[in-house]
């Protein structure tokens, strides 16, 4: 009898342990399908900096005498920059040079004629309705050479935020024009990555003004606008 209920028990036991479901494996995070679209915003903003590149070039037969007259005439424009609002912080030496002169005739050792001496200043500030007015003061003082003038916006943060909002409607926009044409619904922005910078500003053409009037009038100048470009790249899930 109690062989009986054994094999009854032992049975049952294997019968219940058959008829348990087996154990299903983890399903597959679902895939989305997405569309992938870069986007540009543009923002249009007054440019509140100026810099304009100026120099002094002088000759003389000897090193010494160029040197002396350049350095006076530099003193001279600094002076005047400085008299015309400029402060130390704005005035900048960008660079100074000497070069001899030399005589190339044809089979015969160059032989040095004399020494040019080049000495270039960097002036950058804020108001921009000072730029012709310094110009002209330096002009005035003695500068014989000038490479440009530049304006730009200070800071890179101005308009920031509207030209990464106008750049991320960009690429939403393309991405729906994709969705419709291939028959689907746009979703959700999957992930979204800012690669936009600002444009450089432009420089305007350089200037070389080698011969120098008894009185210079006001150089007339024009900040005019710069436009900073932001990129966004985003990918979008679709339905």
């Amino acid at each position: 009898m109690k062989r009986l209920f054994l094999s009854l028990a032992l049975s049952t036991m294997a019968i219940t342990a058959a008829a348990q479901p087996a154990t299903q494996p983890p399903r597959e995070a679902a895939s989305f399908e997405t569309v992938s679209v870069t986007g540009t915003g543009r923002v249009t903003l007054t440019p509140d900096r100026f810099s304009f590149n100026v120099g002094v070039q002088t000759q003389a037969p000897s090193v010494e005498d160029a040197v002396n007259q350049n350095n006076t005439k530099v003193a001279a424009v600094i002076a005047a920059l400085k008299k015309g609002g400029a402060t130390d912080a704005e005035i900048r030496t960008t660079g100074f040079s000497i070069y001899p002169q030399q005589d190339f005739s044809q089979g015969q050792v160059p032989r040095i004629l004399g020494y040019q001496v080049t000495n270039n200043i960097t002036v950058s500030r804020k108001q921009i309705g000072d730029a012709g007015r310094l110009l002209q003061a330096a002009i005035s003082a003695g500068v014989n050479q000038a490479s440009g003038i530049r304006f730009e916006v200070s800071d890179p943060r101005r308009g920031r935020d509207e030209g990464l909002k106008a750049a991320f409607d960009d690429a939403r926009g393309k991405a729906s024009v994709l969705a419709a044409a291939a028959g689907r619904t746009l979703g959700r922005a999957l992930s979204i990555t800012e690669g936009g910078a600002a444009e450089p500003p432009r420089p305007m053409p350089g200037i070389r003004t080698m011969a120098m009037q008894a009185k210079v009038s006001e150089v007339p100048v024009e900040g005019g606008s710069q436009d900073l470009s932001f990129t966004v790249s985003a990918v979008f899930e679709l339905r």
